[in-house]
């Protein structure tokens, strides 16, 4: 089989990786000439482990490509994926599906036979119903379904998603493009994936669903994090005692500064948007997207707090500044609101990321970019823990100390343990844990 993937953005690149991995042959489009050029000579524009080898062996086995046309691509394709960008809208909130339309239309304009159009992008209820009507005032002779197949891949550990999904969802009605479909997921269906076909709007909206979902999952267990530490309870305790809970479940409760990323901030606002113009508010999910922006914003109050209320002339150095590790996206980060309260209460801010620091330097103005996690902990009065990379969990505490003007951390993702840390001789706070401090341990 062959496929057209629009876009080698984090999504088209890995989903086309993917596929090609399943013997299917891939072309992946995208206009930005230089993004093609990088990777037709090899580099990977995006952070992904083991994308670079699995781009490498399918690239040499003959199945995967990247090209600039968009016509050539799609010519002789028995698919079409769109995996266009849908970021949020200025002004309202909305997903802005500019390049899924322009996609559409150029599509439509060349493909020459039975075609099926799949919106891999997240998009909004009625989206491929819009498809639809643009590729048919452009074609109206033409031969084409359009299917919806949402994608659930966490960055960090996209490969084995794709490859190893919960499941696999198809929104078509077409018999046609549904046998289309199982003919690209095959390999799933042998090691037996449950592959849901329902309507396109029902597939829209679960991708949806999903994600805002989980995302009041982490905004819940954060609002537990404050009552813990406003009652002197430890939330890991509570997070473990409601998820050993069948019906609740362990993922996702991991208590810190909110959530961030490609997905779940601009998928709770679209869902927000769509429920409101729809007649069905959705509220919960409008206090979650309420919460976790107040949040994001007020994460600094810690830091300031471990250095007795003020930061002007002191150090802080940062540790980690991607919206979660194993990844390189910065988008919605907890850190883009973090440092600069920092910076505006006077801090001098140091601040490392194990692969973020390109990303970065684009968006956070104003610091010191430091090479190591020791060189960024130098001289500090204080050291705050925003992103959970592995080598963070295991630094050398005697070591940190020494370079420190006293030893004091700000844990926002609970990866040290109070006792221990308060053992090691650091003044120690973090999220919904009680605070210890080395007299405690005394």
């Amino acid at each position: 089989m062959k496929i057209a993937m629009i876009g080698t953005g984090y999504v088209g690149l890995v989903s086309g990786a993917c596929f090609s991995e399943f013997g299917v042959e891939v072309v992946c489009v995208d206009k930005d000439e230089t993004k093609i050029e990088r990777l037709n000579a090899g580099e990977i524009p995006i952070y992904e482990p083991e994308l670079d080898a699995l781009v490498e062996k399918s690239v040499a086995a003959g199945r995967l490509s990247f090209a600039t046309r968009l016509e050539d691509a799609v010519r002789g394709a028995d698919a079409v994926f769109i995996a266009v960008g849908t970021p949020s809208r200025r002004g309202d909130g909305h997903a802005d599906l500019t390049y899924v339309y322009d996609a559409a239309r150029e599509i439509a304009e060349a493909m020459d036979g039975y075609t099926v159009i799949v919106t891999k992008s997240t998009v909004p209820v009625g989206t491929g119903d819009e498809v639809e009507n643009i590729v048919r005032q452009v074609r109206p002779d033409a031969e084409f379904d359009v299917v919806s197949n949402p994608e659930f891949l966490r960055e960090g550990s996209a490969i084995n998603d794709f490859m190893r999904p919960d499941r696999v969802v198809i929104g078509s009605t077409s018999e046609r493009a549904n046998e289309v479909m199982r003919g690209l997921y095959r390999p799933l269906y042998l090691i037996e994936t449950p592959i849901i076909f329902t309507r396109r709007r029902t597939a829209e909206l679960i991708k949806y669903a999903a994600n805002t979902f989980l995302a009041t999952k982490i905004t819940f267990i954060n609002e537990m994090a404050d009552l813990c530490e406003a009652v002197g309870a430890d939330v890991q305790d509570v997070a473990r005692g409601i998820g050993l809970d069948g019906r609740i479940g362990r993922k996702f409760l991991h208590a810190g500064p909110g959530y961030g990323g490609s997905c779940f901030p601009k998928d709770t606002l679209a869902l927000v948007r769509t429920a409101q113009d729809s007649g069905s508010p959705v509220k919960i999910v409008e206090t979650v997207v309420s919460v976790n922006d107040d949040r994001k914003r007020r994460m600094a109050d810690k830091v300031i707090r471990a250095c007795g209320g003020s930061l002007t002339g002191k150090t802080v150095s940062v540790l980690g500044l991607t919206f979660k590790p194993n990844t390189d996206d910065m988008r919605d980060s907890p850190s883009l609101d973090i440092v600069p309260a920092l910076i505006e209460a006077g801090a001098e801010v140091r601040v490392f990321d194990p692969r973020g620091m390109e990303e970065a330097r684009e968006l956070i103005d104003g610091v010191t970019w430091c090479e190591t996690s020791y060189d960024a902990v130098e001289g500090s009065d204080v050291v705050a823990i925003v992103t959970e990379w592995n080598e963070f969990r295991a630094l050398d505490l005697e070591r940190v100390k020494s370079l420190m003007k006293r030893p004091c951390m700000v844990d926002y993702r609970n990866i040290y343990n109070p006792d221990e840390m308060a053992a090691a001789g650091f003044d120690y706070s973090c999220v919904g844990r009680p605070e210890a401090s080395p007299s405690a341990a005394r």
